[in-house]
């Protein structure tokens, strides 16, 4: 596995648990933010008041109407700002909570280092690179375990932009993607389908397109397909080489070292978590 995927996975629970914590949940319905309201408000907000439009085009996935749904209503019921505190703090409230004493620990300051000096890296390198950019725009927290927090949230934006136009660069659309996802074996389809707000009908329609392309068969990913997504992912693993690059193997390695027990225990939270929030969401699909 490439280095910058290596290290990227290593890092990604650190980030991915704010959209599954319980403590994310609650924060931001202190703040009047219902169902989907929180997580496309929270990723956004570092933009500042958007429009809709604006997150169906970064977000790439989501189904259009159930980002309106969400956005600008949720401008109207708190401010950007305090939504971006509302996350950090949960983001503090949670790695203390599943990580315990480690959070204040000499190896989280190192890795936390580590971390920031790769993100930091990239800075100047914005173009085509908008959530990255919006985020790196933030000021940077001052404890250790919200720095690495920081860090792996810019790695990751930074890589998932340039996915985004490995995907357009393949001439797939939000769902096409979701549905070449799921035919590889990664996450169930139905998860997918429903967590973005796709309809059976839209899946189907997406199914019945990538056929004709010969992408798919009889909802598996036929040999073409399986060589495309490959050449959508070497592309997204070259445009997000700098930051690993930078910080060179060796340190890449330590900060694998150091963080990749502290991902596995978050991992196994968000498991849960996200568990309990697919079973609710399959049972009953959301449209808040």
């Amino acid at each position: 596995m490439r280095l910058e995927r290596r290290t990227w996975r290593t890092l990604e629970p650190l980030h991915g648990m704010i959209y599954f914590s319980p403590e994310a949940d609650a924060a931001y319905k202190r703040l009047g933010l219902t169902g989907r309201m929180g997580y496309f408000a929270s990723r956004a907000a570092a933009f500042g008041p958007v429009p809709a439009e604006a997150v169906v085009a970064t977000f790439y996935n989501f189904n259009p109407q159930v980002v309106h749904q969400a956005i600008p209503a949720a401008w109207h019921l708190a401010s950007p700002a305090d939504i971006l505190d509302a996350r950090l703090n949960a983001v503090d409230t949670t790695l203390r909570q599943v990580l315990g004493d480690v959070v204040d620990s000499p190896e989280m300051s190192h890795a936390a280092a580590l971390a920031r000096e790769a993100a930091q890296a990239i800075s100047g390198e914005l173009s085509g690179r908008p959530l990255y950019a919006a985020h790196a725009a933030l000021p940077w927290p001052t404890a250790p375990h919200l720095v690495l927090w920081h860090a792996a949230t810019l790695l990751r934006e930074f890589r998932g932009d340039g996915h985004l136009a490995a995907l357009l660069a393949a001439g797939l659309s939000g769902i096409e993607a979701l549905v070449t996802h799921a035919a590889t074996g990664a996450v169930p389809a139905e998860t997918l389908r429903v967590t973005r707000g796709w309809t059976e009908t839209d899946w189907a329609a997406a199914e019945r397109r990538l056929e004709d392309r010969g992408w798919l068969r009889d909802g598996s990913l036929t040999e073409q397909g399986r060589r495309e997504r490959e050449v959508i992912e070497e592309a997204t693993d070259r445009m997000s080489t700098a930051p690993y690059a930078a910080l060179g193997d060796d340190r890449c390695q330590e900060l694998c070292v150091l963080a990749r027990p502290w991902s596995k225990q978050v991992a196994a939270e968000l498991m849960s978590w996200a568990a309990a929030r697919n079973s609710r969401d399959l049972r009953t699909p959301r449209t808040d």
